[in-house]
């Protein structure tokens, strides 16, 4: 049986550099920096203080009542404008057929935590060195509500858009750190190749800028610390780098099967044509050494899409701005690519948006669509002083226009050795 094809029809984001598309792209273009202070909480007395968040996000922009999302977690939100703006963009309003053919498949984190109710409970707790878990408890039944409590389970960004656009097909979730958006686009690639649905929305939607996630970043000394120069701590690949800068939002993308999109006239920004998904097996927070989980998961991908390595015209890195990420990653694709990895362009777009963890890999999914559409290569900024490590084309601080980009690949390495690689394709009509 031959393997159903699938294409990209619609496309829609909410980042810390434009919450649109178009808005996207010409802050990548222009090498926009989304980082700055942190606003959503009181960050002045943590090692970080600065993070990439999302600026002026109103669901009024999108069509939605705001009053009607109040009691929905940040990330759920951002998940919400994406989408409607992915669904707008694919023109399958009226056109979906069975809606039982119309899945989700998200890479979402968890909802947005209530810390001054915890901080009442474990107050009103206290009892000497220890705290009490039933009067922990009765507090909690007063200061928390339902709802919200509800919000913070992973699975609701997917449950919320399955209602939302009536998406009565496979529905799920998953959460691989780093790795989550592009795992679940991968996955949901899968069902419509092998049958299971026609259409998918996929992407992801994260936010960790609050109390608990830079301390826990802190914690691992994975966050930089230039908190005098917001827009410069974002540095992947430059000898000076020193951690990565915590980001928030969401990207989504319809996945729609050939045939299906090619009968109602849709327009196609490309092919997933490539998925790989390995695990490092290593550590929980440390990359394999010799990158061994990111070569294995870049070969299956490219085999997956049948491509030969003079072939891919652009990779977007994971590149997150950590000494031991970027530094493997390069040893990976040198593994894999060998000399033609000095060929191809690498950039890593997180030093415009910060980390969107979950989000990451859908965004910058788009990004290589968006290159292979347009003949663009976004740039990594703020790379000024070169790593002996890390000596491939990165791109620096310009764009860069190139005469092929037919096919692009989008590394994705999470936390605990998840890692997950998508290639992306231009669709000639064969």
């Amino acid at each position: 049986m031959m393997r159903r094809r699938v294409v990209v029809t619609g496309i829609g984001c909410a980042t810390p550099v434009g919450n649109d598309i178009p808005t996207l792209w010409k802050q990548l273009l222009k090498g926009v920096s989304g980082v700055g202070y942190t606003t959503l909480f009181d960050a002045s007395r943590f090692p970080t203080q600065i993070s990439a968040e999302v600026k002026n996000f109103n669901l009024a922009d999108y069509g939605e009542d705001p009053r009607e999302w109040e009691g929905v977690s940040r990330h759920t939100k951002f998940a919400v404008g994406a989408a409607l703006q992915a669904f707008k963009d694919s023109s399958l309003a009226g056109k979906i057929g069975d809606p039982t053919r119309f899945g989700v498949y998200l890479g979402s984190g968890e909802g947005t935590q209530n810390f001054p109710g915890f901080a009442q409970m474990v107050v009103a707790g206290l009892n000497g060195d220890v705290v009490d878990d039933n009067l922990y408890a009765k507090k909690g039944l007063d200061v928390l509500d339902r709802q919200a409590e509800l919000e913070q389970e992973p699975n609701l960004p997917a449950a919320h858009l399955a209602g939302l656009f009536n998406a009565q097909g496979p529905n799920s979730n998953c959460l691989t750190a780093c790795a989550a958006s592009s795992q679940a686009i991968g996955e949901a690639t899968e069902m419509i190749r092998r049958g299971a649905a026609d259409i998918m929305l996929s992407g992801g939607a994260h936010s960790m800028i609050h109390q608990f996630g830079v301390t826990g970043f802190n914690l691992l000394t994975a966050l930089s610390t230039r908190n005098d120069e917001p827009q410069r701590a974002s540095r992947p690949f430059d000898k000076d780098r020193d951690g990565f800068v915590l980001g928030e939002g969401a990207s989504m993308l319809v996945l729609e099967e050939l045939s299906h999109a090619q009968a109602r006239g849709a327009k196609i920004y490309g092919e997933v044509t490539g998925y790989g998904l390995t695990a490092d097996a290593y550590r929980l927070t440390d990359t394999h050494p010799e990158g061994r989980g990111a070569i294995r998961c870049m070969k299956m991908a490219l085999d997956d899409a049948g491509v030969n390595l003079d072939q891919v015209d652009y990779i977007n890195a994971h590149g997150t701005s950590t000494d031991v990420n970027d530094r493997v990653e390069t040893i990976a694709i040198k593994n894999v690519f060998g000399p033609q990895a000095y060929k191809i362009p690498v950039s890593s777009t997180k030093s415009m948006t910060g980390h969107m963890i979950a989000a990451a890999g859908a965004t910058e999914l788009i990004i290589c669509l968006l290159a292979i559409r347009e003949r663009v290569v976004p740039p990594t900024i703020n790379y000024e002083t070169q790593d002996p490590d890390c000596d491939l084309d990165y791109v620096p601080n310009q764009p860069r226009n190139v005469a092929r980009c037919d096919v692009a690949l989008s590394n994705s390495f999470g936390f605990g050795g998840q890692n997950t690689c998508l290639v992306v394709s231009r669709f000639t009509g064969k």
